[in-house]
């Protein structure tokens, strides 16, 4: 871990050795904090000409459908509740964002992100067209412990003449039940996923994917999901998923 963090700072300075963002780019200097079991190092980066705000998929955009927006008001007005005395505090669903790259999940993510990952793009976020492909949002119920998904299927997921790819349903279980899962038990990994399709979806419409915990035993952690219609009166596909608790040194193949 040391030594990466050496590499991305050599990395970080010869971005200052270019007179030309030093320059032309001129913003306080942003320090980011990494932690290990043997080293805390500050390292504070040169001016950046990068943007801070990164874009949030899971926002609504105009290629979502009235459901799609209905069942995303309906989790998001969960959020954030008012009590008697009139005050908002936290309520029972929390919204995921959703990022193009997955470092950007992290304190300082948006700046490394553009270094180790400056050509990744998240698998079901890598399409720039809005509604051509995957259109999805999270939410996350920590004390049922409990995550649905609200999933709207582009044209470009076909399989069937006018019905989704089962390979594009099997990427959104796994990425609904491994995020269910990391927010359990951190960093994890699938193990398994076992997948029964019932029905076919039809492209363009609007499903939702309910996640919940089946039980946790050591590094293991183990997730039902399913897939309905909006309102739950018919079954798409369900399935079981296994993920195992890894530490994020292996994750960066340190």
């Amino acid at each position: 871990m040391e030594k990466s963090l050496i590499r991305i700072f050599r990395i970080c300075q010869s971005f200052g050795s270019l007179p030309s963002i030093k320059t032309q780019f001129i913003h306080p200097a942003t320090c980011v904090l990494f932690r290990t079991s043997f080293v805390r190092t500050m390292v504070q980066t040169l001016p950046w000409p990068f943007s801070s705000k990164p874009r949030d998929f899971s926002l609504p955009n105009s290629s979502w459908s009235p459901e799609m927006m209905r069942l995303y008001e309906h989790y998001n007005s969960q959020c954030e509740v008012e009590t008697e005395d009139g005050e908002k505090q936290r309520g029972p669903w929390r919204r995921l964002p959703s990022y193009n790259r997955s470092l950007k999940y992290a304190k300082g993510g948006v700046y490394l992100s553009k270094i180790i990952q400056s050509k990744a793009r998240l698998f079901t976020r890598n399409i720039k067209t809005a509604g051509a492909a995957f259109e999805y949002v999270m939410f996350v119920n920590k004390e049922e412990q409990r995550c649905v998904c609200i999933f709207q299927a582009g044209h470009l997921l076909e399989g069937p003449p006018g019905h989704v790819h089962g390979g594009a349903i099997a990427t959104m279980i796994d990425s609904v039940t491994g995020t269910h899962a990391t927010y359990l038990s951190g960093p994890v990994m699938t193990a398994n996923l076992n997948i029964n399709y019932r029905s076919p979806i039809s492209l363009g419409s609007t499903v939702l994917l309910e996640s919940s915990l089946d039980k946790k035993e050591g590094r293991k952690t183990f997730i039902s999901c399913k897939v309905t219609t909006i309102d739950g009166s018919k079954l798409h596909t369900e399935a079981t998923a296994l993920f195992l608790s890894i530490s994020v040194s292996h994750l960066l193949g340190v």
